[in-house]
């Protein structure tokens, strides 16, 4: 029987009052491995932060059920497991990094006394690269280093879960990059790390699994390598179609179409039948935002 780190089974939840679209989940399933990383993408209101509230234990749904290596997620044990770094995490101000890891470090230090705690903010700080910032104010820290302290705060009391909520967005590429290096390095450890963003591209580079989520139901799923790498053509046009050829949609530049084993000479074919002045072609590999971009662009049924 595989041990899973992180199980959600037909979870679904609504809020009164709410529309489809914001926030509610219909039939949610995942499992997550001990140092797999899984990747939720879709637009704003797509129910990605509900799933993650789940996750992490704070929202208890009405149907399906969540569960942490085998224990309800709501269970105070499996929330013990799980470490939650949630969009838009506030810190004191007036408080240094180090005074804030340490309040937290002490309600995971089991009675073992203030040495505990400060190794774990020790570890913390090495595994989330926080060193050069301890002593600074909160409120003197930039975006990147406030992701940093919500991710080292996360990781206190060493998390089998951890649950991550646009820790990567927002960010400049260099400490982009050092933050996915910093979520690779835990995973490797052994930790189940899932994480959304509403930029597909801040997952593509880390997760190797991926659901994408359209108003609070999965949409496409499976490992990256299969969501992506599917040659697109796109066609420059002089000007734009009143309506798009079969397997085409409208771009801003013109149209495009996944080849889907067709050849690039049979694609312009299709745009010269339908009189279409095409100035200008080139073949591109789908990345996880066309991924998105088509289920955003599929009818629901």
């Amino acid at each position: 029987m595989t041990d899973y780190a992180l199980t959600l089974c037909d979870v679904s939840c609504g809020f009164p009052g709410a529309s489809r679209r914001a926030g509610g989940l219909y039939g949610v399933s995942l499992a997550l491995l001990p140092g797999e990383i899984a990747g939720i993408a879709g637009p704003a209101g797509a129910g990605k932060s509900t799933v993650l509230q789940i996750a992490a234990g704070c929202l208890q749904p009405p149907r399906g059920e969540a569960r942490v290596c085998g224990m309800r997620a709501t269970h105070p044990a499996a929330r013990r497991l799980v470490g939650y770094a949630r969009d838009g995490a506030a810190f004191p101000p007036s408080l240094t990094v180090r005074e804030v890891l340490l309040y937290y470090a002490r309600l995971h230090a089991d009675g073992n006394g203030d040495r505990a705690a400060r190794r774990l903010v020790r570890e913390a700080f090495d595994a989330c690269g926080l060193g050069p910032a301890a002593d600074l104010l909160v409120g003197a820290l930039g975006r990147a280093d406030l992701q940093r302290l919500a991710l080292a705060q996360a990781t206190l009391g060493h998390r089998q879960v951890l649950v991550l909520d646009e820790t990567l967005s927002e960010l400049d590429a260099a400490a982009r990059r050092d933050l996915r290096w910093r979520i690779a390095g835990l995973a490797a450890a052994g930790v189940a790390v899932l994480m959304a963003s509403r930029d597909p591209a801040a997952l593509e580079p880390l997760a190797a699994r991926v659901l994408v989520l359209r108003e609070g139901r999965i949409v496409r799923a499976g490992p990256l390598p299969e969501l992506v790498g599917e040659r697109v053509l796109e066609v420059i046009l002089d000007a734009p179609p009143r309506e798009a050829p079969p397997g085409f949609r409208i771009t801003e530049a013109g149209i495009e179409a996944p080849l889907n084993g067709r050849t690039v000479e049979a694609a312009l074919a299709l745009c010269r039948a339908h009189r279409l002045p095409v100035r200008a072609s080139r073949v591109r590999v789908k990345s996880l935002e066309d991924v998105v971009l088509d289920a955003h662009d599929t009818p629901l049924h």
